[in-house]
């Protein structure tokens, strides 16, 4: 079942992520859809925070992918991918995509996931992000479990 939040700033948006942390488990692939400025970083950095990660987030837009070491429970590293600047779906086989979200002990967050094609996991979150006015934000997340 969905579950729609209004944040009121970017403080709301990190806490939000941060709660959100709490959920995860290591294999977990988290979708992130939302046009530019919705809040998809933001919502990463909390997550970031409440999983303890020290060094400080940005987005990957240039370098495709980031990891952060995590070491917090089953979770040992944070994969955080942006695929604003990709056009053509042969791009993503160069990534090693699969490689990085298959990787044991690893939680995922995809920037931009309408750009994938064909992503085969059991089970994602998905989240949509909406631009509402001024600094608040619409947050819808859902959970989804295949085959």
């Amino acid at each position: 079942m969905d579950k729609k939040i209004i944040t009121k700033n970017s403080n709301e948006t990190k806490i939000l992520g941060s709660e959100f942390s709490k959920k995860l488990k290591a294999g977990d692939i988290i979708l992130l859809f939302g046009q530019l400025g919705s809040g998809k970083t933001t919502f990463v950095q909390g997550v970031a925070e409440g999983l303890g990660v020290a060094n400080r987030i940005v987005s990957p837009s240039f370098v495709l992918i980031r990891t952060h070491s995590v070491n917090q429970g089953d979770i040992k590293n944070l994969n955080h991918i942006d695929l604003y600047r990709v056009e053509k779906p042969q791009e993503l086989t160069n990534l090693g995509l699969n490689e990085i979200i298959n990787e044991e002990g690893s939680v995922t967050f995809i920037e931009w996931a309408d750009r994938l094609v064909d992503l085969k996991q059991d089970k994602i979150y998905k989240i949509y992000f909406k631009y509402l006015n001024g600094n608040e934000r619409e947050i819808t997340i859902g959970y989804y479990e295949f085959g």
